[in-house]
């Protein structure tokens, strides 16, 4: 589905089944196109078919890229149709095995902020919170629904601000503050049936709505491809014509380096680095109808797997390993 084609407007089942279709075309993308197509289900009011989704992707063989993410999930999708024991199981493992990922905390508290579950729904931000930005000097964009659902809650539960509370209000950039954005009363009116309550609160949405639009249209990372060693050298044994763009692969990394730098110097912002894969640039390039030999359709296949969200910031944090892989620190390996 297009991002801009209105939700109505889709055949959500129909949809459902063409990403199923993909996901057997490819199968080292079939993760990301089963998630899409539970969602799709979800939307269509078929709850169970999106459970069954979930349970295929869990049982599979195959290693999931974020396992805790689909488990959050299901918990999220089975509690909106009755399984709520079953629901609140699955988000107490997740909440057990500590995920190193914002979104599927973020799934699970907004569940039980759904279920009127506020004191446990404040608990699961909190520790998410905790975990993932303890000794985080600037929080990752991945992680401010943490702290704006986490400051929501508090909000609703009347709780003074703390830490967490003050470090949401200093990322959120909308005009409307957050403690506006969060009071216990205008969260209730978007329920409301009063037509002035609507009214004021549609006057706010509207002041709001640019902002929103904003972060939307955020464009995704400029990214970098970088290949392994192996598959470096099985990409340039099977399409000899790509050892003039990679001559070797330390030649290769130090390209990135350097080309990232470039780019930083230049006032580029939002820079990343994306790991490619031969069989997944294979079916990129079957998809694209061209030739993997093709040097073209490299920065192509970067921009996808970027869109997909596989980039990885660049420069790495502090103190953070190096981005080739080497295990050392990046400012000593390619940050030094």
């Amino acid at each position: 589905m297009r991002p801009d084609t209105p939700a109505e407007n889709v055949d959500h089942t129909a949809e459902a089944a063409r990403l199923e279709r993909t996901a057997g075309l490819y199968p080292e993308d079939a993760e990301a196109l089963l998630l899409q197509a539970a969602a799709h289900l979800e939307l269509s009011g078929d709850r169970p078919a999106a459970t069954a989704l979930y349970d295929r992707l869990l049982s599979s063989g195959d290693a999931l890229d974020n396992p805790h993410l689909v488990r959050a999930l299901k918990a999220s999708n089975l509690w909106e149709y009755g399984h709520e024991a079953e629901a609140r199981a699955i988000i107490d493992g997740i909440r057990s095995g500590a995920p190193r990922d914002a979104a599927p905390w973020v799934i699970v508290a907004e569940s039980l902020e759904a279920h009127d579950e506020l004191e446990a729904a404040q608990e699961t931000f909190t520790e998410g919170v905790r975990l993932l930005l303890a000794d985080v000097q600037e929080p990752p964009y991945a992680t401010h629904p943490l702290l704006f659902g986490r400051h929501r809650v508090r909000r609703m539960l009347g709780l003074t601000h703390d830490d967490w509370d003050v470090l949401a209000d200093t990322l959120h950039t909308s005009p409307v503050s957050l403690d506006e954005l969060h009071d216990p009363k205008r969260v209730w009116s978007l329920g409301s049936e009063n037509p002035a309550e609507l009214a004021a609160e549609i006057s706010r949405l509207r002041a709001e709505l640019g902002t929103y639009r904003e972060a939307l249209s955020r464009p995704f990372p400029v990214a970098v491809l970088h290949w392994p060693a192996g598959e470096l050298a099985e990409l340039v044994s099977a399409y000899p014509s790509l050892s003039a763009e990679y001559p070797s692969h330390e030649t290769h990394l130090a390209t990135i380096e350097a080309s990232l730098r470039e780019l930083s110097s230049s006032g580029t912002p939002n820079l990343g680095i994306v790991t490619g894969t031969v069989p997944s640039y294979e079916a990129f390039a079957a998809s694209e109808g061209a030739s993997p030999e093709d040097v073209s359709l490299l920065p192509q296949y970067a921009t996808t797997l970027a869109a997909r969200g596989r980039a990885v910031r660049w420069p790495p944090q502090r103190g953070a390993g190096c981005w080739c892989g080497s295990g050392e620190g990046y400012r000593e390996c390619h940050g030094a």
